[in-house]
């Protein structure tokens, strides 16, 4: 049976502010624990690969644990954070009403609308989706790792599990640094063994 864990990566350098993919920042030193810490707990699982975005926050996530494996780290570019404009490096307050908004109209439906210069959730799901296909398709009957951003998770499980939509956007709840879903493929279907779940000491 195929499985693959998806985790946000570990806790950015200035996580006060709001980080798209214009800003390709590091891991900050609570982050580098919660590296370790991921790896400590995926490595006794034996995954087959271990896989990344780009971005060196999710780089630096997964390195630790292909390095633990002894394996090449895997990058898939096409998995970096949501595109934001102007947006990125402001703090978080200062975006709360533009970024509410967002959630807002996509969650009823209006799944094109962005502010200027930003990625839609359908241009988020159409670039997310067929780098997720590809990937499966790549690691058939494998168990794998995958290391990305917290919206690209969760468009990514809202356009491909079975029963949830877009609607369900605020029923996942956060999705916290190491927070992992392990998804296994039935054969027909993505099943969800579990979802956005940070184990013990890892969200410490």
């Amino acid at each position: 049976m195929m499985r693959i864990y998806l985790l946000r990566h570990a806790e950015s350098a200035t996580p006060n502010v709001f980080h798209g993919a214009e800003s390709d920042v590091e891991l900050s030193a609570k982050g580098r624990r919660q590296a370790e810490l991921v790896a400590d707990t995926l490595a006794p699982l034996q995954p087959d690969a271990v896989v990344s975005s780009g971005m060196r926050r999710a780089i630096d996530t997964a390195t630790p644990l292909a390095a633990r494996l002894g394996m090449t780290l895997q990058i898939e570019p096409a998995l970096h954070e949501r595109k934001v404009a102007g947006l990125s490096g402001m703090p978080h307050d200062a975006m709360d009403n533009i970024w509410a908004e967002t959630v807002k109209r996509w969650t009823v439906g209006e799944t094109s609308f962005t502010h200027e210069g930003a990625e839609s959730f359908d241009a988020i799901r159409d670039r997310i989706v067929p780098a997720w296909q590809r990937l499966a398709e790549q690691h058939v009957g494998r168990t794998v790792v995958i290391v990305a951003h917290g919206i690209v998770c969760r468009v990514l499980l809202l356009s491909i599990l079975p029963g949830w939509t877009v609607a369900d956007w605020e029923k996942l709840g956060p999705i916290r640094n190491i927070a992992i879903n392990e998804l296994t493929w039935d054969g027909e279907a993505w099943i969800a063994e579990r979802l956005n779940d940070v184990p013990g000491a890892i969200g410490t």
